[in-house]
């Protein structure tokens, strides 16, 4: 288990007179008690992402020592930070929970099928009252919709992060290539078949044998713009609720009319040499990545504004390494009624819990209660004004030094109660964030989020969690993955029975059970209505 580090230094109690008189009142008595009191140790998770600048750690930084500073100490609070490796964090946390004791107070997870197994096991403490009495703050910035996330059985189990950004995903086109071939930018999922075949016998780039006209990557970021235009849109609710399943943190249309046809056309597409032919071994992005800054490819998708960031810098390092290549965002595809689909956050990020064997639940929700605080939360998302961040038109803006790149290198996973940062309407949420970006593609930023935010389709959630999603969700995930990856690789003329089999080899192995258990949970949810 990952070694565990106290920070924060507890301010002195104050010494009991030792020769105090007899006639000492009550009250003195009760306030030297009180001084005497040993504090409370609140121990707290925290992802450790191995990118601390020296001299600093995840767990031991400028911000967990404020955090003691400011909460910690004037409350009798002694904070203890536990590092968990981020990409080894749901194995870790179940062995945290799985020590009983040992826990932390405060874990948490982005997996509501994880944490509904947690209630299941009598393993999660009931946060309600803790809530009412000490979270005033914190239910007023998390308000009742998020809230409602974290409630299972009708107890207040979780507390939800709130997400801010609920669009997920954007695409790029190379504009030079669009302008060497004398095309608009293509509006519908037949005008990207147009643009990729005509990317593939021009060559507008000169690229050659590694043209890629559509990058790809086995990453939902990839794959999910493509599908979801296909999808039917015009499904009963029942249809809507049973003939999805929620894998993980996303749902997946596979039973619906149309998902067919969406891995059909990428069949086509892959068999006629218009994508990555190595997407199946390109779960993390990194080939496609490589593909872009190198000017191998024409169109792709991606997670909103993340080739345009400064790290690690995808449109940046393309604009260096090729002479007027520009890439310009977006929103290609689009089914028969013209609805360019696409999934979105739910408005719950990640789900902070308490394990049962915690004897600190009112301190636990009084720590992320002072993180809701205004000032406070404004202080942790953006340091001190001239150090770390310029005020412009009612954005603080981050200053580009070495002080701020060493205090917010793990920021997003200090402040836990906020996925992004909220600055109060959609408008001033919009510039903060391509405010983050070099200036040079701030209006890209811009364009970006609207695009996320057209025609969105958001994610199903029934009165109580699908038990067995919680089962099968992660190794079904693995199932989707392999039967794209054959479908879309098989030849055109075996594409039917390779994707047939793969939908049955799914079933089997726990769809079957999800597909059953959802139209039982969407009798129930109409029957309480």
């Amino acid at each position: 288990m990952s070694a565990m580090l106290t920070i924060g230094v507890l301010a002195a109690c104050s010494s009991n007179d030792q020769n105090a008189g007899a006639g000492t009142s009550a009250s003195n008595n009760a306030n030297n008690a009180s001084a005497k009191k040993e504090p409370v140790t609140l121990r707290v998770e925290m992802f450790d992402r191995g990118n601390a600048p020296a001299g600093q750690s995840a767990t031991n930084n400028f911000w967990t020592k404020w955090m003691q500073d400011s909460f910690g100490t004037p409350n009798n609070i002694k904070l203890e930070y536990v590092p968990v490796p981020r990409a080894q964090e749901v194995e870790k946390l179940n062995v945290l929970m799985a020590s009983g004791g040992d826990a932390p107070d405060i874990v948490f997870t982005y997996d509501s099928n994880l944490v509904y197994k947690y209630v299941q096991q009598g393993g999660l403490a009931d946060l309600g009252k803790a809530l009412e009495d000490n979270g005033k703050n914190l239910k007023s910035f998390l308000g009742n919709e998020t809230l409602e996330y974290g409630k299972f059985n009708n107890v207040q189990y979780a507390i939800p992060a709130r997400r801010v950004n609920l669009g997920k995903y954007a695409s790029f086109i190379r504009q030079d290539w669009l302008d060497a071939l004398g095309m608009q930018p293509p509006k519908n999922t037949e005008e990207v078949y147009n643009f990729l075949k005509a990317v593939k016998e021009k060559d507008p780039g000169k690229v050659g044998k590694d043209l890629i006209p559509l990058g790809m990557a086995l990453a939902p970021s990839s794959y999910e713009p493509i599908i979801w235009p296909f999808i039917k849109k015009n499904l009963t609710e029942e249809e809507k609720y049973t003939q999805r399943m929620q894998l993980g943190s996303r749902d997946y249309p596979l039973l619906t009319e149309g998902h067919k046809e969406a891995l059909q056309f990428l069949n086509k597409l892959y068999n006629e040499g218009l994508m990555s032919t190595d997407f199946a071994l390109d779960k993390d992005k990194k080939k496609l990545s490589q593909d872009v800054m190198t000017g191998k490819v024409g169109l792709f998708s991606e997670d909103t504004t993340n080739p345009l960031k400064a790290t690690p810098g995808v449109f940046k390092v393309m604009q260096t390494n090729i002479k007027g290549a520009k890439m310009t965002p977006v929103d290609p595809f689009a089914g028969a009624d013209g609805k360019h689909t696409k999934p979105v956050y739910m408005p719950a990020g990640m789900y902070i819990i308490v394990p049962k064997s915690s004897k600190n639940v009112n301190e636990a929700i009084k720590y992320l209660d002072f993180m809701a605080q205004k000032d406070n939360y404004f202080k942790i998302m953006n340091g001190d004004e001239g150090k770390n961040y310029k005020m412009e038109n009612g954005i603080p803006v981050t200053l580009d030094n070495q002080e701020t790149k060493d205090k917010f290198f793990s920021i997003g996973d200090f402040i836990i109660i906020s996925n992004g940062q909220d600055l109060g309407n959609e408008e001033k949420n919009t510039q903060l964030d391509v405010k983050s970006l070099p200036p040079e593609f701030e209006k890209e930023g811009v364009a970006v989020r609207k695009i996320a935010l057209t025609d969105t389709e958001p994610m199903l959630r029934f009165p109580r969690p699908i038990q067995s999603e919680v089962k099968y969700g992660t190794s079904l995930v693995d199932k989707y993955h392999e039967m794209l990856v054959k479908s879309v690789l098989a030849k055109p003329a075996d594409f039917d029975k390779t994707y047939e089999q793969g939908l049955k080899d799914l079933m089997a192995a726990g769809g079957q059970e999800i597909a059953t258990e959802r139209k039982a949970a969407y009798q129930e949810m109409k029957a309480k209505k």
